[in-house]
């Protein structure tokens, strides 16, 4: 293994899910695992099985990885009991997950008052469970509970500690700072003096924020030997949140010179994963984030612009390209070409870099982005779009006209019931249609009655479902009048996946504009031609 190689550990699905507003749904798990997959983190922390029914959920319908590792989060056996008759060690080793990651006292302080026990049989805790579960997965990852706090306390004791893991056979021990509150310079002296116990070929980090330098200590910890980063997407995580991984991977491989699983092109997608996971969380991106905000390499006029004109090195540490970003300049925006050309190598475009459709396309973009459109979160809708503009795309189906009615009343037994009912008129191939149908909701019965019409003359929308639905509001002082964003995600019987966006003042129509694209992408991807 080269000492260069540093590994990627994302907890986004299990830490970030503390986060003070997020509720994690399992279809939000599945599309965050996707995203991390592509990304080419190395592991992917799904949750904690048997902890609560969405956990469950997730692991029962875990999709199939291609790069990375999905790993079951828990505890080591507790007290008075063996680890062949713990419930907790046995609902770890669920068959979707790869690697099992368990989580151990090395604070002696905690031992003694949280767990209520000796140290020595903490010690047995953390080696026999390792030992339990070793055999029957592929790797075991320690995590040091309150490692730094413990090693200030008692050194012997945490690294007796992490010792008893590493002899048990873990592939890495993780040492973390539970509490947030180490600093640079601290880490790295005691990352060094635990590399003389255990190599830091099998050490990592996982830092929280709540002194504001998670992702220091983690590269101070890389610096100091450890080979393993555990962090969240966007640095989610309670109070304070954890080390930000949008921020570790850049700077470890543009900075630091490290080898990571994510390559140049992966790299090139990092700002698109990072607001993909805030328009799935239903929240506006931090425009001010390093390397993938929307301001990280923003340059108002005046002097500022005219340098970096001339060399952009003046004011700007990185080529924003290099991490899916793009350049812009308040003034006189001339950004988006080369980010928008990485996308159509994506859907498979091939499209001469000059043609001026393209700077058309941009600018389109740019527009219907200033009036409420992302297209960050919803690649299916960008995909259309590109289409329509730059090679023609045929009319598969056209609604005339629909109504939505919303009825709510009383029924005979005195319940408080409300029903939805949309009829659509569309044209399929010369065809006028219509169909009514109800629903639970407006939207869920617009989309009945759209499929409705549709089906009998495309059979392949009969698998397609909607598996998540979120509407932002982008002008909250305009209160009732506000115009809203809305966002599908779409599913089918063979596994695909894709989002769509629809944009207005009416949030009925912004969804039907995002559930109309849903559909035509559905089509188009399964190859249906248009009906003569």
């Amino acid at each position: 293994m080269s000492d260069k190689r540093v590994y990627l550990y994302d907890s986004t699905l299990r830490d970030g899910a503390q986060t003070q507003g997020v509720d994690f749904s399992s279809a939000d798990k599945i599309a965050i695992v996707c995203e991390l997959d592509r990304l080419g983190v190395d592991y992917i922390e799904g949750g904690w099985p048997g902890a609560n029914p969405t956990d469950d959920a997730f692991f029962a319908e875990a999709p199939a990885l291609r790069r990375a590792r999905l790993a079951a989060f828990g505890m080591t056996r507790r007290a008075g009991r063996s680890a062949e008759n713990d419930p907790g060690l046995r609902a770890l080793l669920v068959p979707s997950a790869r690697v099992v990651t368990m989580v151990g006292k090395t604070w002696d302080f905690q031992v003694s008052v949280a767990l209520g026990i000796e140290l020595d049989e903490n010690l047995r805790m953390i080696a026999e469970s390792v030992a339990h579960v070793r055999p029957r997965v592929e790797e075991v990852i320690f995590d040091a509970e309150h490692f730094f706090d413990g090693y200030r306390a008692n050194p012997g004791y945490a690294l007796a500690c992490v010792e008893a893991a590493y002899a048990a056979g873990v592939r890495w021990v993780v040492l973390c700072d539970t509490n947030g509150g180490i600093l640079p310079h601290e880490v790295e002296v005691i990352v060094a003096e635990v590399a003389k116990a255990v190599p830091g070929s099998h050490l990592g980090i996982h830092c929280h924020n709540d002194s504001g330098n998670a992702v220091a200590n983690s590269l101070a910890a890389v610096r100091a030997g450890v080979r393993q980063v555990q962090g969240t997407l966007n640095g989610l995580g309670e109070r304070c949140g954890n080390a930000n991984l949008i921020s570790v991977i850049p700077n470890l491989i543009l900075k630091m010179g490290f080898e990571t699983g994510i390559s140049a092109s992966d790299l090139a997608s990092l700002t698109h994963v990072s607001r993909a996971l805030d328009e799935r969380l239903n929240r506006a991106p931090d425009r001010h984030a390093p390397y993938v905000g929307e301001s990280a390499f923003a340059h108002k006029g005046g002097l500022h612009v005219s340098a970096v004109e001339k060399d952009p090195r003046c004011y700007e540490h990185i080529a924003p390209e290099l991490v899916g970003n793009r350049r812009h300049v308040v003034v006189s925006d001339q950004a988006g070409r080369s980010n928008m050309l990485a996308r159509f190598r994506e859907i498979g475009f091939d499209i001469d870099p000059n043609d001026a459709k393209i700077t058309g396309l941009i600018e389109e973009v740019k527009l219907r982005e200033f009036n409420g459109y992302a297209y960050d979160g919803a690649e299916a809708s960008f995909e259309l779009l590109a289409r329509r503009m730059l090679e023609g795309l045929p009319e598969l189906f056209r609604v005339h006209s629909f109504r939505v009615i919303d009825e709510r009343r009383w029924t005979a037994r005195n319940e408080l019931i409300t029903l939805s009912e949309a009829t659509i008129k569309a044209e399929v191939g010369g065809d006028i249609l219509m169909s009514v149908a109800e629903g639970n909701g407006p939207v869920s019965a617009l989309d009945a009655a759209l499929r409705k019409v549709l089906t009998p003359v495309y059979p392949q929308l009969a698998d397609l479902r909607l598996v998540d639905y979120k509407v932002r509001i982008l002008d909250p002082k305009a209160a009732t009048a506000a115009v809203t964003r809305v966002m599908i995600e779409s599913a089918d019987g063979h596994g695909g996946r894709w989002s769509t966006v629809g944009v207005s003042a009416n949030v009925i129509d912004a969804s039907f504009n995002a559930l109309h694209d849903s559909i035509t992408y559905k089509l188009l991807r399964d190859g249906v031609v248009a009906r003569e």
